[in-house]
């Protein structure tokens, strides 16, 4: 490992390092930083685990709210995945959002933190209404990798992989990993890092799909469309986050249990 042992892990960004789309608000939820935090401990035991992503949050807030509480907690390494919910607002701005990223990389690297992030999928393979978004994602990535590169980040490659577009990697919303996609993007974290016992596995392709037919496809696409796209297009248009009045579900270290 890079840095030696890794005992305090904080996870900052907004849903998918929440956990959404693995479990729910009633059960709890996992998602892929819970999960890392496991392959960090099975190399470390006695890690400690902080996770103070909140739903909803645009790169700029977690910036402002969560740096600094993560700072104060000292972590020996600290995930930061956000942009995602900037590249669906109307204004976007690939080197402003990845400007406020690298605020983040350079504070924690600097306070001895190794900090790792991730690249992030075509969303227009995952939900083909969202085909316009590919030019954001790609530019997005871009101005990451540059970013992490000027600071020692390790990067995990998820959105190079043709299996990060696979829709049994997504929940039904095509907005948050599945079960099944938070299990390989901390795969993938634990790979990026070296981790005893991961591999590249995670990037291997699942068994293909029966193709559906068109009117079935379209079909899918307008459930989707009233299901979800509708929801999110009304909050947006009355200034609304699936994230007011929340707070982080694990703001301190604490360990792991069972």
């Amino acid at each position: 490992m890079p840095n030696g042992e890794y005992l305090r892990y904080v996870a900052l960004g907004d849903s998918q390092t929440e956990g959404l789309g693995d479990g729910d608000d009633l059960v709890g939820l996992r998602g892929f930083a819970d999960r890392l935090a496991e392959h960090l401990a099975a190399a470390n035991p006695g890690l400690l685990y902080a996770n103070l992503a909140v739903r909803g949050r645009v790169a700029g807030q977690v910036l402002g709210e969560q740096l600094g509480p993560a700072l104060a907690l000292r972590p020996d390494i600290a995930t930061v995945v956000a942009g995602v919910n900037d590249l669906l607002r109307p204004r976007f701005d690939a080197a402003e959002v990845a400007g406020q990223l690298e605020e983040m990389f350079a504070a924690l690297t600097a306070a001895g933190t190794h900090v790792v992030t991730v690249t992030f999928p075509d969303v227009g393979r995952v939900a083909p209404l969202a085909r316009p978004l590919g030019s954001r994602v790609s530019a997005l990535n871009d101005h990451l990798r540059a970013a992490a590169a000027r600071h020692g980040v390790t990067v995990a490659e998820t959105g190079r992989q043709a299996v990060s577009t696979d829709p049994r990697m997504w929940s039904q919303d095509r907005l948050h990993a599945s079960p099944l996609g938070h299990e390989r993007i901390a795969a993938a974290l634990a790979h990026a890092l070296r981790l005893p016992g991961s591999s590249d596995d995670w990037a291997r392709p699942l068994p293909p799909l029966p193709a559906p037919s068109g009117l079935r496809a379209a079909g899918a696409e307008l459930r989707w469309a009233a299901a979800f796209l509708g929801p999110w297009l009304g909050r947006r248009l009355r200034g609304r986050s699936s994230g007011d009045g929340r707070t982080a579900k694990r703001p301190g270290l604490l360990p792991l249990t069972p």
